[in-house]
């Protein structure tokens, strides 16, 4: 343990009796018998952590890393006191209040404009996509941006589509911004070079770089600034650091001299999340003239099953927030769960006026609760990373809203079985943007859950399907075990396919498979 001496040790015994010891969740600290005690481990855990990052500074190679290292490390001693400092639940459920009726509007209700007014709504807009996250949870190196989703273009590549047809069928100069992690931005450069001759104005900014610290001392584990020598020792500090980040790189203030008005930001593996018309126009449009500014727009769309764990919103103390299922008490977790009773969702497609984001960050007004990420290194090393969420900050802006969108919106790819969905026929690619196909009778679209085993690895999912099967009627697929497809297999209904260890399942060229469970051996050979 570095740095720690006479009252100073205290602190990290004292505050390992209050850290929740399971991962991903919003800290909640009891009382300690001795406040004078709290406030002095407090004050020393504190002080003990500048010190340590100061010898951190030290080992900038130079001036200007060490003023972006200081800027951004800055932000993590205020994120560090919130998390030292702050006490008690952040929900107390009895104070959730109704919300009120026009809280969340249906979309049906919002306006399409005239197409002689969308050129001057689209010059207000800015896109910006996050683009920290690397692909290895689904066996890709690099950006997850770079993966091939559907006609061998990537998630970025249908992005730029987007953008660039938009800019070009309405003469508008909508700006794209991807907000890149130190894991992705050196690749990530490379890449969007080959834009260059496009109608996109493309810029990139990284978010922060915070230290991971000690689970038992509250310590950096690392020992200097370089990451290529102490990779793990830093990490990007999940999408709620945009704020900060975003003002930080200068384009916040570029952005708003330009004449921007909004910034539309949504994680750049959701391609459900293109620029919406009718949302903008309620934003920036003439009616929005004559009613008070609203400087937050979440997109919400109506809770499912599988979504029960998905933050939704509320009202609380007389504003709109959003509740995380790590902030709801373990004997509410049922009633945040339910459908019926909260039947809404955040989808993370947000709309942020750029001005108001300028004011609550230069203020310091930003109110985000803390989220404690706990790791175990490859070492063992036990450790925590202090993130926040970028919606959490809807109660930090005036006007607030939600919008409760068509499914259609929310679109994520975080597995191979959402990627199969994406790369069958029940989409169609239309200028970078993914169409429900009209030959598809359900609004909804299949469930889908693939054995981890066999199909979790990007690469070789592809090698088990000769081609993509037809789902067009598809209701529910579970594979399970050694399973490949032949071309042209057609999946209608509810289908199971389940091959037990040591067995192995060829689906033959062309079959059809409707409300069918396929279990046991079956192979095709050749001859």
């Amino acid at each position: 343990m570095r740095g720690v001496e006479g009252v100073g040790a205290a602190v990290f015994l004292y505050h390992r009796f209050f850290i929740m010891s399971s991962a991903n969740k919003l800290f909640t600290l009891t009382r300690s018998p001795s406040m004078e005690f709290k406030e002095l481990t407090k004050k020393d855990a504190q002080t003990i952590l500048s010190q340590e990052i100061q010898k951190l500074l030290a080992t900038c190679v130079s001036s200007a890393a060490r003023e972006t290292a200081a800027q951004e490390l800055d932000g993590f001693e205020r994120l560090f006191g919130r998390f030292i400092n702050e006490a008690g639940p952040s929900v107390h459920w009895d104070h959730i209040q109704k919300l009120d009726d026009d809280a969340v509007r249906p979309y049906s209700e919002l306006v399409r404009p005239s197409d002689d007014e969308l050129s001057k709504l689209l010059d207000k807009l800015v896109v910006v996509k996050l683009n920290g996250g690397l692909g290895t949870s689904m066996g890709c190196q690099g950006p997850k941006s770079i993966i091939p989703v559907r006609s061998e273009l990537t998630f970025l590549d249908m992005t730029v589509q987007q953008i660039e047809h938009l800019n070009r069928t309405f003469d508008s100069n909508v700006a794209l911004v991807l907000m890149n992690s130190f894991n992705t931005d050196e690749d990530t450069q490379k890449i969007i070079k080959k834009y260059k001759g496009l109608n996109v104005k493309l810029y990139t900014f990284n978010q922060s770089r915070y230290p991971r610290i000690n689970k038992e001392s509250f310590m950096p584990i690392g020992r200097t600034m370089g990451v290529d020598s102490d990779l793990e020792a830093w990490y990007p500090p999940g999408h709620g650091d945009f704020y900060e980040a975003f003002s930080n790189s200068g384009l916040l203030q570029e952005f708003i001299k330009q004449g921007k008005e909004y910034v539309f930001i949504s994680n750049i593996d959701n391609l459900g999340a293109t620029v919406d018309l009718n949302i903008l126009n309620f934003l920036v449009g003439e009616d929005a003239k004559n009613k008070p500014p609203c400087e937050f727009l979440m997109e919400v769309t109506d809770k499912t099953r599988a979504d029960v764990k998905g933050g939704t919103l509320i009202k609380y103390d007389d504003n709109l927030r959003l509740l995380e299922i790590a902030q709801v008490p373990k004997d509410h977790l049922e009633d945040f769960k339910s459908v019926k009773t909260f039947k809404i969702f955040n989808t993370n497609n947000l709309w942020i006026k750029l001005d108001a984001m300028a004011r609550v960050v230069e203020q310091q007004s930003l109110d985000m609760e803390v989220i404690i990420n706990h790791k175990t290194l490859d070492n063992g090393l036990n450790i925590i990373q202090l993130e926040q969420a970028v919606g959490a900050a809807i109660k930090s802006f005036n006007g607030a809203h939600g919008i409760n969108v068509p499914r259609s919106r929310f679109l994520p790819v975080k597995k191979t079985d959402d990627l199969l969905l994406v790369m069958s026929n029940l989409y169609r690619l239309q200028n970078g943007a993914l169409i429900m196909s009209p030959l598809r009778m359900f609004p909804t679209t299949p469930l889908v859950k693939l054995g981890p085993n066999h199909f979790a690895k990007v690469k070789e999912f592809l090698k088990r399907f000769a081609s993509v099967p037809d789902m067009l009627e598809l209701d529910h697929l579970t594979v399970s075990g050694d399973v490949t497809f032949g071309k042209g297999v057609s999946l209608r209904g509810t289908v199971i396919i389940i091959a037990n260890h040591g067995d192995r399942i060829d689906i033959p060229p062309g079959a059809i498979l409707e409300n069918k469970i396929v279990s046991g051996n079956l192979r095709i050979l050749d001859h």
